[in-house]
């Protein structure tokens, strides 16, 4: 029995090293074609663009509609959300999507796997859920970024892929300047990217949307704040009970994402473009100011510019 006992667990433990070295290699598979793929920036789009979004309350209704907004007319988007839904839980026909009747109760709202497969974009952005390391521990998230990214690239294969960096809580105990630091490379590329870039054979780029959050908090803490922004906690919502929310976005968060949408999508300095906006319901948007607009979009152009992987040249 001891024997027989021994022998199960180094077969298990064989099992888990060949699981373990599999991934390694996709993983190293992946980073030699990612190199390969973001050597050459994307050429600049010429017109107006078709977005779809995938994801959850992080891309938001707002952040859409103000992108619409800063971009050229016959900009045109549709989505699907849930709440914090994973991009396995979008895939899975039997996996509910949490909140899906509220977040989808719009006009903009389109079924995934039908508005992907048509073929009628021209880029797809899909986001994955936070907490990432739960994402990628339970949720197979280099699967299910590759599946879309495939079906995606299937459909239309001039349509360009992304995936959305997010962000973290930002009373994270690691530290929220240092999660969205270190996590670029250890999860966003190397578990993320990487495995869905060899699994399926379609080019994947990135909106680095937490790294523009984090290099324009570090911009404003650096000139002891400027007008309406004293730091990190002004960008972020505030809740019913009166709480600071950990996670979503303010208007001028929102506002913020949807400059470094619009740089990476459609590889366009965004210095002075408009900062008063409008909600997707049409209510006006909590404007930055003047001062804070102006050091987002700079900040925007800089931290895409210096990305390869966001496709857009230096």
């Amino acid at each position: 029995m001891a024997s027989m006992s021994r022998r199960l667990t180094l077969t298990g433990l064989a099992l888990v090293a060949a699981g373990g070295a599999f991934w390694m290699m996709r993983r190293q598979s992946g980073k030699a074609e990612a190199e390969a793929l973001y050597a050459a920036p994307l050429p600049a789009p010429k017109g107006a663009l078709r977005i779809y979004h995938l994801g959850h309350s992080l891309v938001g209704r707002d952040m859409p509609a103000m992108l619409a907004q800063l971009a050229s007319a016959g900009h045109h988007y549709d989505s699907q959300l849930g709440w914090g839904t994973s991009l396995k839980e979008h895939w899975e026909p039997d996996l509910p999507i949490n909140g899906f009747d509220q977040e989808n109760a719009h006009p903009r709202f389109r079924p995934a796997t039908e508005a992907i497969t048509s073929g009628t974009y021209d880029a797809v952005v899909l986001t994955e859920m936070v907490e990432l390391r739960d994402a990628i521990k339970y949720h197979d998230s280099a699967r299910y970024l590759g599946e879309w990214a495939k079906l995606a690239h299937a459909a239309k294969p001039s349509a360009r892929i992304y995936l959305y960096e997010t962000w973290h809580h930002i009373n994270d105990p690691e530290g929220w300047q240092n999660r969205i630091r270190d996590d670029l490379d250890a999860l966003w590329r190397e578990r993320l990217v990487y495995p869905a870039l060899a699994q399926s054979g379609a080019p994947i780029h990135l909106i680095p949307a937490g790294q523009v959050m984090a290099a324009f908090v570090r911009a404003v803490e650096t000139r002891g704040g400027v007008e309406g922004i004293n730091g990190v906690d002004d960008l972020f919502a505030i809740s019913d009970d009166g709480s600071r929310d950990t996670i979503h976005v303010n208007d001028l968060g929102a506002y913020l994402v949807a400059l470094t949408h619009y740089a990476v999508l459609y590889h366009r300095d965004p210095s002075g473009l408009p900062y008063r906006l409008q909600r997707a319901d049409g209510s006006t948007a909590d404007a930055p100011s003047a001062e804070a607009a102006a050091l987002m979009q700079q900040v925007v152009w800089d931290v895409v510019r210096s990305m390869p992987d966001s496709g857009v040249a230096g």
